[in-house]
């Protein structure tokens, strides 16, 4: 356990008492319908979809020190670049296009054009790439730091404790603790990037004195392995976060007003953190890459300081984790277990709901475990999983007014994912990758045959 100053745990303490007022204490005696547990209502303003779409997008911090530590500006191109491109094309072309078709979830919107399996089988997969796994294996290392204790309980104590707000509030509990996850996060990297000027040197100098390697796009890494992070992050096409966002907007020029503003708070955040990750080469020497940023601040940061830094990296963390452990809660309860099961138009899928986030909390664990590096975490799942959905879910978007056979769409979805998952499977097994090639790359390739056939046929079937 790390000495940390009195001063510091009662900003810590301070801070867990707010999230719990805020987010249980005032939704304890509202009762939500289906629409405003889910989507709050459709009522979100342009202040609040800014905060909780900036806070959601951004809960990999810890990967984001690890990988600026140990491969520089490199973090910058696979991290941030893409996702501003992919998600300036979501803002000016998908999300009016959601805010006006007025469906609650990707799994309603692949059930509408390709049949009740499709919608079944998407929310599966959406299940894992949504996980908050990542995000809690991150919380749960620094719990670990903070309290010394073991990996199990703490990953356990995040688990609960961010979820625990979702369980009556939903989504309005979501974006009122996300207001202030927004300032929280912020604030802590402005205090971190001024003391590392004042104590380590101006970021210029300090730029100037690493290694050539840091500096450099790559990282010491392939263009192959590069690019299959830029296209990764075409996830954003079918993050059920910004779906939800943008189909609870109040309106369509809020989705997309809101997502552009978003990319900006995003560009000055990433330069924060990014600039805070490079501070920490030559000054932390540590095998703990992944906690190169809370090392710093204990290092440098005065009492009290360190205190609001260490709640706005929980800000960070725990904005992402409630944000996706309720998407995947509607995922498994609302759009598998309740449509499973048949549901009249009375019955209230919130009771499925509650069940889905107990499920999706034990498989979040489950996988935190298995693969113990938020990096790793990402790729994986990136890799095997996002080129059965992209296509079919955009082919959909452009051709709105179109069906296609549920038995096309179920290969459509699902050979990608096998393809792309067998080839990861033997390069992990071989420890090379199978002819050099990326497993991201032939699911994609896969997907594409099926979206050139369906355009070439011009009909919906074979």
């Amino acid at each position: 356990m790390n000495s940390i100053h009195f001063l510091d745990w009662a900003i810590i303490s301070l801070y867990f008492l707010s999230l719990i007022y805020i987010g249980i204490i005032r939704q304890k005696n509202e009762r939500q319908s289906e629409s405003g547990f889910i989507l709050s209502g459709r009522k979100l303003s342009l202040t609040g979809f800014i905060a909780t779409l900036v806070t959601t997008w951004y809960g990999a911090i810890l990967g984001i020190g690890e990988n600026t530590f140990l491969y520089g500006i490199q973090t910058w191109f696979i991290f941030s670049l893409p996702y501003y491109i992919f998600a300036m094309m979501y803002a000016l072309w998908i999300a009016p296009r959601i805010n006006q078709y007025g469906l609650l979830s990707i799994p309603d919107h692949f059930r509408k054009y390709f049949g009740e399996p499709v919608g079944v089988l998407s929310a599966i997969i959406i299940t894992f790439l949504a996980s908050p796994a990542p995000y809690i294996l991150s919380m749960g290392i620094l719990l670990e730091f903070l309290f010394g204790i073991n990996l199990g309980p703490a990953l356990l104590v995040s688990t609960i404790f961010s979820v625990i707000y979702i369980w009556n509030g939903g989504f309005t509990a979501v974006v009122r603790t996300d207001l202030l996850q927004f300032i929280l996060m912020f604030l802590a990297f402005f205090l971190l990037v001024g003391f590392s000027w004042h104590s380590i040197g101006d970021p210029i100098s300090h730029l100037k004195s690493l290694p050539e390697k840091f500096l450099d796009p790559l990282g010491g890494n392939t263009y192959q392995y590069i690019l299959v992070w830029f296209f990764i992050a075409a996830w954003t096409f079918i993050d059920p976060g910004f779906f939800q966002r943008c189909a609870a907007a109040d309106s369509p020029k809020t989705a997309k007003k809101g997502i552009l503003i978003a990319i900006g708070f995003w560009a000055i955040f990433d330069s924060l953190t990014i600039l805070c990750g490079l501070y920490t080469i030559g000054y932390i020497q540590n095998d703990q890459a992944l906690m190169v940023y809370p090392m710093l601040a204990l290092d440098i940061l005065p009492y009290g300081f360190f205190g609001l830094f260490i709640i706005g990296i929980l800000a960070t963390l725990m904005s992402t984790i409630d944000s996706l452990s309720l998407v995947s809660a509607i995922t498994v309860g609302r759009d598998i277990l309740w449509r499973i099961k048949k549901p009249s138009k009375d019955s209230d899928p919130i009771l499925f709901i509650r069940r889905g986030l107990i499920i999706i909390s034990v498989i979040s664990l489950a996988l935190a475990f298995l693969l113990p590096s938020v990096v790793q975490l990402f790729y994986a799942l990136g890799s095997v999983l996002i080129p059965g959905l992209i296509l079919p879910f955009l082919w959909t978007i452009n051709n709105n007014k179109s069906l296609i056979d549920e038995y096309v769409g179920i290969k459509w979805i699902t050979i990608p994912i096998i393809v792309s998952m067998i080839w990861f499977s033997i390069s992990k097994i071989t420890g090379s990758l199978l002819f050099g090639i990326e497993p991201f790359y032939p699911g994609m390739i896969t997907s594409l045959i099926y979206f050139i056939s369906l355009n070439v046929r011009g009909k919906h079937g074979y």
